[in-house]
């Protein structure tokens, strides 16, 4: 079963999405249908949809994008980890096919954000419930991320992105040092999606090469998730080149490992044993 770790679905206004650039190839409406070509095309089977406003409403949407389309397993979602009755918004939401919660902590202007006494309160309380939670953090915020893994308590987490580097610089330190210090909890899980977007935009296969061997090394291929990050990916490649990119670095490096990192994986970090 070869699983898309984290894709996105939207209806798109300018106001609701003010990072997209009107009249980019992004500045529309995506939704399960034109996933399940994207999909199809790729030989993928299923996908996991995660969320890319904090917004009650877009959650409900992503889950109604489920509930049409089959190849949809499951939802990251948002929910506010900072409201004092996060452990019964939580309870309530349960029953549907949240897998679990992220919020946009790459646009909190303060870099510890992630330590934060109420959002931690929110983290564990989603960890509690047998949800996961998926960190999104810049470079800025990625030094708090080993304290904020400590005081999470046990549960399922997943870096997005591997933390953005910026590979169209080639910038690699502090980043190297930082990623290898997260990935020392062994209860992180580490995406490797959304590069093609923090490439130049006339990026060469090899430009990755570098930054794949790092987090391949730093958690091994059984904590690596594949993901497209589409249709984001599509400011800077097609749904197949983000697959591409991670199925050739997988062939030359742990061809054995094919089916965890496209799949396995994805099911371990979101516990869709349950649910696939």
């Amino acid at each position: 079963m070869r699983i898309d770790a984290h894709h996105h679905l939207w209806r798109y206004t300018p106001e609701a999405f003010g990072w997209i650039a009107p009249g980019s190839a992004i500045a529309r409406d995506f939704d399960g249908d034109d996933l399940a070509r994207e999909l199809q095309a790729a030989g993928i089977d299923q996908a996991i949809a995660v969320q890319a406003r904090q917004s009650d409403a877009e959650t409900a949407f992503l889950l109604d994008c489920a509930a049409r389309q089959p190849r949809i397993v499951g939802v990251v979602g948002w929910i506010d980890l900072r409201a004092p009755d996060i452990a019964h918004r939580v309870a309530a939401r349960a029953a549907g096919p949240i897998l679990g919660y992220r919020h946009i902590v790459q646009d909190e202007a303060d870099p510890r954000f992630l330590l934060g006494d109420a959002f931690l309160a929110g983290v564990r309380a989603v960890l509690a419930a047998g949800l996961s939670y998926d960190v999104l953090v810049n470079a800025a915020q990625l030094g708090t991320l080993p304290a904020f893994l400590d005081q999470c308590g046990p549960g399922r987490l997943i870096l997005d992105h591997a933390a953005k580097p910026d590979i169209a610089r080639g910038a690699w330190q502090p980043w190297a040092d930082e990623i290898a210090a997260a990935a020392r909890h062994d209860a992180l899980f580490c995406k490797v999606s959304g590069l093609v977007t923090e490439a130049a935009r006339d990026w060469q296969p090899s430009d990755f090469e570098r930054y794949l061997d790092h987090v391949f090394a730093c958690f091994g291929a059984e904590r690596i998730l594949w993901g497209s990050d589409w249709p984001v990916c599509e400011l800077a490649g097609s749904y197949r080149d983000t697959r591409d990119i991670v199925q050739r670095f997988v062939d030359r490096h742990c061809p054995t490992l094919e089916g965890a990192v496209f799949g396995g994986n994805a099911a371990r970090a979101y516990a869709l044993e349950l649910r696939v």
